[in-house]
């Protein structure tokens, strides 16, 4: 599989930059054209990163059944805030993230909000498969040998995209799996839902804050598909504005919308 992004399916019009080909017409044709920042069609298996500025969204769209998208996130301006899953999931009293909840940064602000989901369900539990089980359950595929068609952990990939902004190993936080579901049996054991993202899933977030954001399209590490086969995502940015005095998310929970005025009150 790939590890790069996919600017190879077809030449951009010359009247356009040549980083703003429109492929979110293919996925998100809803989008207003005059507020949409970029969009991409990211490989299986590859990894990216961006600045996403207060007040913007992402479109994220499984564009095959079995996504899996592993994003991390830090403060834009001052990295040593980053997103910390233990917060967000106690304050919110869950185990899994939908429309309504919050990215909650160590600092008790919300660096995201997830604005719209068609699944319900998004693992902030299962953390990145690393080159280890990687080699373990699906044999060595070196680059120099495959170039291309290598396999690259979800963690490996995290890394090389966070040592772009000066972090290293000790800064890489769990990961938000969008995209997979992971529920716990009656023995406490994590239970992998393979079916559970369709072809044409969707999920949204708001950026409350500047946020670096890094992600990998790797498997899930508790993916239990023998064959290396990592699907391909649609991601689309558009403007939209901060949170607005009535947000949904606000009204979701008091915690949300604490987290969302603290966020505010970082751009006073």
């Amino acid at each position: 599989m790939t590890t790069s992004i996919d600017h190879t399916q077809d030449n951009p019009p010359a009247s356009n930059p040549v980083d703003a080909f429109p492929h979110w017409q293919r996925f998100a044709p809803d989008l207003p054209a005059e507020r949409v920042m970029w969009s991409e069609l990211v490989p299986g298996g590859a990894h990216w990163s961006c600045v996403m500025p207060r007040g913007s969204r992402l479109r994220m769209v499984a564009l095959e059944a079995g996504a899996n998208l592993s994003m991390v996130l830090y403060h834009a301006r001052e990295k040593l805030e980053r997103y910390n899953m233990p917060d967000s999931l106690k304050a919110q009293h869950t185990a899994h993230y939908t429309r309504g909840h919050t990215l909650m940064s160590d600092m008790g602000r919300s660096l995201a909000s997830i604005t719209h989901d068609t699944l319900g369900w998004h693992d902030p539990l299962g953390a990145l498969l690393d080159a280890e089980r990687l080699q373990a359950k699906y044999g060595d595929r070196p680059f120099h040998t495959h170039r291309n068609g290598m396999y690259r952990s979800g963690k490996d990939g995290l890394l090389i995209e966070i040592g772009k902004y000066g972090l290293s190993r000790r800064d890489l936080i769990a990961p938000v799996n969008f995209f997979s579901k992971v529920t716990v049996d009656t023995e406490g054991r994590f239970q992998f839902a393979p079916d559970h993202a369709p072809a044409g899933a969707v999920v949204e977030l708001r950026f409350d804050m500047d946020t670096l954001i890094a992600f990998s399209t790797a498997p899930h590490p508790l993916d239990p598909s023998p064959t290396y086969a990592p699907k391909k995502v649609g991601l689309a940015a558009w403007k939209s504005g901060p949170a607005p005095a009535d947000d949904f998310n606000r009204a979701f929970r008091p915690e949300c919308a604490r987290a969302l005025h603290n966020a505010d009150m970082s751009y006073l």
